[in-house]
């Protein structure tokens, strides 16, 4: 039977979802570790194993006696710098191995420090050459009247100076539902898009997905939303066009996070000729909806909806 680890947090979005009794991580497993840490982490780990290494072989020189030429016998100090310029493969002449031992050991250390620079220089480059998606979705959604009908509404940025191409994008809700049996099971519903593909994706857009009689969002209200714990998803995936490469963004939200009665202000201003500017400052403000909240298909008012 294998040997279980610890649990481990991992973060989806809002959730924080606990494993346990899971197996142990493989030790290949440890180059994506590395990768996924963080910048000030990640300089700590490399600073921390080399000088792990140059402690050990500063020791194995001051415990091996003479094997060091022209190196104060007994002296830490000293073997722990010779050990940095050997590991460096960068001698400066009055220090060399002269016995076997000596000899053995810089060999194995000039080895290391070979072995050493490549691995961190593979590990910089995959950090720096890696895309990131530069996407921004607005804080919260909004549920409002367009064309006629209610609408759930999500405003999503391209943070880059550079357009990107071939987006897709991609919203889903998850709730608690009832089954048959009585018991509580978690659904998940892909809610359809007006537009879910853009050839070009320069600046902002609002996604929009229409509240009619197929919409799993149909006729509810806040008090719904909160009583199934329904959450969504968002999903942007795109194409980097200075690399090239594909990226990909997400965002999720809760029930609290859906304003009911508002709408997402304008941002878009013509300018002279083909020229529009977008102001990213209100990329997340909304304002109320002067028109009430009606359902598609009734035409009844939804005052908890206003």
């Amino acid at each position: 039977m294998k040997k279980k680890s610890a649990s481990v947090s991992v973060r989806a979005g809002q959730y924080e979802i606990l494993k346990v009794n899971a197996d142990k991580l493989e030790w290949r497993d440890t180059y994506h570790w590395v990768l996924s840490l963080s910048w000030p982490r990640f300089a700590s780990l490399i600073l921390g194993v080399y000088l792990a290494i140059n402690l050990i072989f500063a020791t194995l020189y001051t415990l091996g006696g003479p094997c060091i030429a022209e190196l104060p016998p007994g002296s830490f100090l000293a073997s722990f710098f010779f050990s940095v310029e050997t590991l460096a493969t960068v001698g400066y002449g009055h220090m060399y191995p002269q016995t076997i031992f000596g000899h053995v050991l810089t060999t194995l250390e000039i080895m290391t420090g070979m072995f050493w620079l490549a691995v961190i220089t593979g590990l910089i480059f995959v950090r720096f050459s890696r895309p990131t998606a530069g996407i921004l979705f607005s804080k919260s959604l909004v549920i409002a009247p367009f064309d006629g009908q209610p609408a759930l509404m999500l405003r999503v940025a391209n943070q880059r100076h550079q357009s990107m191409v071939e987006a897709e994008f991609r919203i889903m809700l998850h709730r608690d539902e009832p089954t048959k049996e009585g018991e509580s099971f978690r659904r998940f519903y892909n809610l359809k898009l007006q537009f879910d593909r853009l050839i070009m994706f320069p600046a902002a857009l609002t996604l929009r997905h229409a509240i009619d009689e197929q919409s799993p969002l149909y006729a509810l209200t806040l008090a719904d939303l909160e009583g199934s714990d329904t959450r969504f998803m968002a999903s942007v995936v795109c194409i980097e066009t200075v690399i090239p490469a594909a990226v990909q963004s997400q965002q999720d939200y809760s029930w609290r996070d859906v304003r009911f009665g508002e709408r997402f202000v304008e941002i878009y201003t013509d300018l002279d000729g083909d020229r529009i500017s977008v102001d990213y400052g209100r990329l997340h403000d909304t304002e109320p909806v002067t028109a009430p909240l009606v359902t598609a298909t009734t035409g009844e008012r939804k005052d908890s909806m206003a």
